[in-house]
């Protein structure tokens, strides 16, 4: 990975994550900038990395060779306003903020962006994320590819062709551990109605989660269909329990969810 100077505007959990991730790989610290109003979020952050980190939006912006946009959608404006006098021409700006499309960043910063939009998710704090990129035709192979390597360093990448794409993104990676946690949290409820303490509920429930996720990790060529099929013996506990979950239209309701996932983000690209 080329070793740019980058700014992080914003200090928050998902920078963190990919912070660690990229000196974890040996990225020169002092090469990477993360900015934020308090102090308390930015000493953390220069203490355990060795990074450097700074108030001043512009001045990290000036000097970076790459800008990565991590704040709230609701404060985007806000931020990008003292910043259009920056000179964005050599540039790469990568936008990891939800709700925000390519041509209202551009608006927002008064000119036209090298722009890569990433979508990433919460287990990227774990190594274990995965994000969704788009750029426009215009943004360069070089551009793109550091753009992939930068979110690599906390997980596993996908591009999608068009923009609108990164809404399916939300709904298929960004959103979704909510919804295991959900089905978990349901698993775990019914455990301790059948007479499990909370703990052990629990463990159960997460160990069961962790080796079934593994196994799909474990085995890429074999159908997730398959997978379910050879832990299913016929006339058994689990064709009874899936059978109830089919009754109830389970597949529906997890195709109405994402639906709905899609639909949200499509009204909040309208609230920015």
């Amino acid at each position: 990975m080329e070793h740019k100077n980058i700014a992080f505007i914003g200090a928050g959990n998902m920078v963190r994550a990919i912070v660690s991730g990229l000196v974890a790989d040996g990225y020169p610290a002092d090469k990477i900038t993360a900015t934020a109003p308090s102090e308390t979020r930015r000493l953390p952050l220069e203490q355990q990395f060795g990074i450097q980190t700074t108030s001043d939006n512009f001045m990290a912006a000036t000097q970076a060779d790459v800008i990565v946009l991590s704040v709230k959608p609701q404060m985007m404006e806000e931020v990008c306003k003292p910043l259009q006098s920056v000179d964005f021409s050599n540039k790469l700006v990568i936008s990891i903020a939800a709700g925000i499309n390519c041509a209202r960043l551009n608006e927002m910063l008064a000119t036209q962006l090298n722009l890569v939009r990433v979508m990433p998710n919460t287990p990227s704090q774990l190594g274990l994320g995965m994000s969704g990129l788009y750029a426009p035709a215009s943004v360069v192979e070089q551009d793109r590819h550091f753009a992939e390597q930068l979110m690599q360093a906390v997980g596993k990448t996908c591009w999608v062709d068009e923009e609108s794409g990164i809404n399916h993104v939300i709904a298929a990676a960004g959103s979704a551990p909510a919804y295991f946690f959900l089905f978990m949290e349901a698993m775990q409820a019914e455990a301790m109605a059948q007479g499990f303490d909370k703990q052990t509920a629990r463990l159960l429930v997460q160990q069961s989660a962790l080796g079934a996720a593994s196994m799909v990790v474990e085995n890429p060529d074999t159908e997730l269909a398959t997978l379910r099929e050879n832990v299913t013996s016929k006339g058994g506990t689990t064709a009874e329990a899936l059978r109830t979950f089919n009754e109830h239209q389970l597949s529906d309701i997890v195709a109405k969810a994402m639906q709905a996932a899609v639909a949200r983000a499509q009204e909040m690209e309208k609230l920015f």
